[in-house]
């Protein structure tokens, strides 16, 4: 999976000792598999620092080596034990989790201000729930530990560029034949299986034709569906 981080600067090397504490899933290195995500980040974060932002690409190797080398907590959807875990991470006085890799929805300033909201009973927790139900998909996967880090690959700048000339052509063959907005067949592409092989340069499947890897794609997806 592709997976991108906003900041203020280029991610040479995660530092853990930088990341900041009583975050959604604790303290860690944060990515989210949306693009568009990562870079309204960035701007925010840049423009706090006086700088126009970056978004570093990274491929998160999950596979069942990851599973069995880390400890993983996945959330599905936003839901009683996501909530409860989130509010006991965000407490200062809550306990330290021993997960090394977490990944779920996020809690956003709309979604914090209601987590607010219940923690200081001006919402039932079931009527949040409902809320949540609604809310738009988010995503963010957290790297807490060194070991986790091993899952993760950072893309150069000369991988960006090339996977950016094969991805706009079938980025664009997505939005005409899928009936899609141009968000969502980009975030639908960059998270994709096909992507992810794609980027992985060691295979050389960025020397065949879009068109090819535009089929495995479309195979891909119609998959996903049965």
């Amino acid at each position: 999976m592709n997976v991108y981080h906003g900041s203020y600067t280029k991610i040479e090397e995660i530092d853990l000792s930088k990341s900041i504490p009583n975050k959604d899933f604790g303290k860690g290195f944060y990515v989210t598999k949306f693009r568009k995500h990562a870079d309204s980040w960035a701007k925010i974060i840049g423009r706090r620092h006086k700088t126009e932002g970056f978004v570093t690409e990274f491929i998160f190797y999950d596979t069942e080596f990851t599973e069995r080398l880390c400890k993983v907590k996945h959330f599905d959807a936003y839901n009683e034990e996501w909530l409860d875990f989130v509010v006991e991470n965000r407490n200062p006085l809550g306990k330290t989790h021993d997960y090394d890799i977490i990944e779920g929805p996020v809690a956003n300033d709309k979604v914090q201000n209601r987590i607010d909201d219940f923690l200081n009973g001006l919402i039932s927790k079931p009527d949040f729930l409902e809320e949540l139900k609604w809310h738009e998909d988010t995503h963010q996967i957290c790297f807490c530990t060194v070991k986790s880090l091993l899952t993760l690959r950072r893309i150069d700048r000369k991988q960006v560029s090339l996977l950016s000339r094969i991805g706009e052509p079938i980025v664009e063959r997505l939005v005409t034949d899928s009936c899609l907005d141009e968000d969502t067949a980009t975030d639908m592409f960059f998270s994709s299986n096909t992507f992810s092989k794609l980027a992985n340069t060691s295979n050389q499947l960025f020397q065949k034709p879009w068109q090819e890897i535009y089929e495995m794609l479309k195979i891909e997806l119609k998959n996903n569906l049965k």
